[in-house]
């Protein structure tokens, strides 16, 4: 811009003074009101059970006075100082533009990342907390807001626009990997089939419980094992996924038995639910007595087996990690059980009968 290259900066040293008090003082009283209103917002909030609409508002809202004590500055500087040449005083416009734009967009990404949280939260999961949602979010907003403050400057934006396009399409060519895993992460928030703290098991046999969903990777951390597993986002998005989170936290376990053909059948059954019943109220929070209760044990006869009468015992545990703790228990306790009330578990036997008249010394084996 030739205006400034025209600009004379030692003749205006003595009258950019003013302007420098101007935005000094400015600041200083933006940051003393911001202090004052951050501690009356924060009573508020406080003796009104902090409510998370206001909670919202008032993070949004943090650093605004001292924002705004800016843009009076700037204000009063470009249309009080009469005597600052025209390249200058438009220096200060595009500042005070710059401002305006930067402290509006603050406000609108904090006010609605706030209420997506908060919806996001509300409905049954902590997804919110996941590094990629807010990140993608955030560089929108301020790309755009940057974009806006280009185009006041006099530069045009349409050379940026379509180099970034063809920028993109370059690098996207080369980071594949790196581009299939952002879209498959920002796929596995937006439809919610997988959340932090869910339990999960995938098709290629990774397990365990989401600790959190970042720019390219999932981590879990398996049940039984204080080391975490970090996943490729696209691999969980093209995977078979079993969440055992999901409808409900309680996880069915399924352990098969076998009888033998003499076993009283309902006293087999009366046996396992007593030992199923014992183990789960020992070892969760299960209650016998609660009739409305969906952790009751079952069992359920399957099949007539080649040596055994097979069938499942079903329990429950309210959690996922708790699942191999009250299969263990019961395996021990059930086998216990059985042998007090005589009860066989047979094991697999097979008994080749030959005719007395059939002499195995003429049989040529050979063939």
């Amino acid at each position: 811009m030739e205006y400034i290259k025209n600009l004379d900066w030692l003749a205006l040293a003595d009258k950019l003074v003013m302007p420098v008090c101007i935005l000094v003082v400015s600041l200083l009283v933006g940051i003393f009101l911001n202090g004052k209103l951050q501690d009356k917002l924060a009573e508020r909030v406080q003796n009104d059970d902090a409510s998370r609409v206001k909670n919202i508002f008032f993070h949004a809202l943090q650093g605004l006075p001292i924002s705004m004590c800016l843009i009076i500055g700037l204000y009063w500087i470009v249309n009080t100082s009469s005597y600052l040449p025209e390249g200058l005083v438009r220096i200060f416009s595009y500042l005070l533009f710059a401002v305006v734009v930067i402290t509006l967009t603050r406000v609108i990404e904090k006010t609605l990342s706030g209420f997506i949280s908060w919806k996001i939260e509300a409905s049954g999961g902590e997804t919110a907390s996941s590094s990629l949602l807010h990140t993608i979010f955030k560089t929108l907003i301020y790309a755009s807001a940057a974009l806006i403050i280009l185009q006041e400057f006099g530069i045009s934006i349409a050379p940026i626009i379509t180099a970034m396009g063809v920028g993109g399409m370059a690098v996207a060519f080369g980071v594949q990997e790196t581009v299939a895993n952002i879209f498959s992460g920002l796929h596995i928030i937006l439809t919610r089939q997988v959340k932090i703290n869910d339990f999960i098991k995938l098709s290629s046999g990774e397990e365990g419980r989401v600790t959190d969903i970042s720019l390219r990777f999932t981590t879990i951390t398996p049940a039984a094992d204080g080391s975490t597993i970090v996943i490729p986002n696209k691999n969980i998005a093209g995977a078979v996924i079993t969440n055992f989170s999901r409808p409900r936290d309680d996880v069915g376990i399924v352990i098969p038995i076998g009888v033998g053909y003499e076993s009283d059948l309902d006293l087999v059954e009366r046996v396992t639910l007593e030992v199923a019943k014992d183990v789960q109220r020992r070892f969760d929070e299960y209650d016998p007595n609660d009739a409305e209760s969906k952790l009751h044990p079952a069992v359920l006869y399957q099949e007539f087996g080649e040596s055994s009468i097979n069938f499942w015992a079903v329990l429950h545990a309210s959690v996922y990690t708790k699942q191999l703790k009250i299969k263990h228990e019961f395996i021990k306790e059930i086998t216990r059980r059985y042998r007090e009330e005589n009860i066989n578990i047979p094991f697999p036997i097979r008994t080749v009968l030959m005719p007395e008249e059939v002499n195995t010394n003429k049989i040529n084996f050979s063939k």
